[in-house]
């Protein structure tokens, strides 16, 4: 067996049975034996024997139900190895990805001066663009400590938290994409994650909707305060259409966006302070 296949083999000592996992999934997806059964061009019949564990899948039989049933490539790995077969995709570090991490840190770098970064399936920054670091002034020094973790960074009390003038809003947006996280697939770490912003306490003043501009309406803003004034930012999130890597399958680039004509003066003007501020060090060097 090699290295890889060793390595899943032993994240799957405990692992229920194949037809057990395929049961989860199947209900997970709210889907009944003939409907899966259709799609996966079977029978029920067959499909209630491998959900009974009184038939063996093929790997062809395995890689067209995970298909269907939109299951996360860690997962299918795990299923293949509940049916005997070795896993079918590899996981490697982002370092060992050279063309996808060189594609992510140069789409993260055109978006200068706009914060831009990759986090993982738990919401750890692995590549950042590192844009204005006066977005994250009074931070501690914990919280900025890697692997930062985006969601805690901008919604914690000792974080971005108090600054953050719609904190409502975008902890309840945070929520919604955590539930959805581990409805499409149970985490733990999620789980944890989403049990700690849900006690975060809110913040003091009330919702800032009424305040939303026209553009910032189109989707739910996160406006940060700075010392300059309100900023406020749309998001995109983009992921790889066709990863075959459990890491690349699991990274999303989340990137910041000027919801209005305000913010993106305010970040010109903190750009230009940038500017001075190192000329300044360089003459006094």
């Amino acid at each position: 067996m090699g290295a890889e296949s060793a390595k899943f083999a032993g994240m799957s000592t405990h692992a229920a049975p194949f037809g057990a996992l395929l049961r989860r999934w199947r209900e997970q997806r709210r889907l009944t034996q003939s409907d899966l059964a259709l799609a996966a061009d079977s029978s029920t019949a067959h499909l209630s024997y491998l959900e009974t564990g009184r038939s063996q899948p093929s790997r062809e039989m395995i890689m067209r139900l995970s298909e269907y049933l939109q299951i996360p490539l860690r997962e299918r790995n795990l299923l293949l190895l509940a049916a005997g077969f070795a896993p079918a995709f590899q996981e490697r570090s982002l370092a060992e990805l050279e063309v996808a991490k060189g594609a992510i840190e140069r789409i993260l770098k055109a978006h200068l001066p706009y914060p831009a970064f990759a986090v993982d399936r738990h919401w750890n920054v692995v590549l950042s663009n590192s844009a204005l670091p006066e977005l994250y002034e009074g931070c501690c020094a914990e919280l900025l400590r890697p692997p930062v973790n985006a969601m805690r960074l901008i919604l914690h009390p000792a974080g971005m938290g108090p600054r953050i003038v719609n904190f409502a809003e975008w902890r309840a947006h945070s929520l919604s994409l955590l539930r959805q996280q581990i409805d499409a697939r149970p985490d733990p770490v999620l789980q944890g994650l989403l049990a700690e912003i849900a006690a975060y306490p809110l913040a003091r003043d009330g919702d800032a909707s009424n305040r939303f501009d026209a553009a910032e309406r189109l989707a739910t803003p996160l406006i940060i305060a700075t010392r300059l004034g309100s900023v406020s930012f749309l998001s995109t999130v983009t992921v790889f259409g066709t990863p075959n890597d459990v890491t690349l399958s699991e990274l999303a680039l989340e990137m910041l966006f000027p919801a209005n004509d305000a913010t993106s003066g305010i970040i010109q003007r903190m750009v230009r302070e940038q500017s001075e501020a190192k000329v300044a060090d360089a003459a006094a060097s």
